[in-house]
């Protein structure tokens, strides 16, 4: 004998009891958006290190390190938003 009860027949007219995946939503295709978003912020990324390696030599000014990682940040957190509020306030696709 199991320890599982039988499984329950649906009762007409019910929901089915597991929704089947659906697709992504966006207003933009959201594969696309993933997709340059992470190419974004992947640039962000490395050109922040190699300004803040270029300051640590002296290479760089300081206030110029500070400006540009500020103005990196900047375009980062925009990208990941876009790509936040695209998959919020897309179009519903069944």
């Amino acid at each position: 004998m199991s320890d599982l009860p039988p499984p329950l027949s649906p009762l007409p007219g019910s929901p089915p009891a597991a929704r089947p995946r659906r697709r992504g939503r966006g207003f933009f295709p959201p594969q696309v958006v993933k997709a340059v978003a992470f190419f974004i912020i992947s640039v962000c990324i490395v050109a922040s290190v190699v300004v803040c390696i270029l300051a640590i030599w002296d290479f760089a000014k300081k206030d110029a390190l500070w400006r540009l990682v500020a103005s990196f940040v900047v375009v980062a957190a925009g990208t990941a938003l876009f790509a936040m509020v695209n998959g919020i306030f897309g179009d519903d696709q069944s």
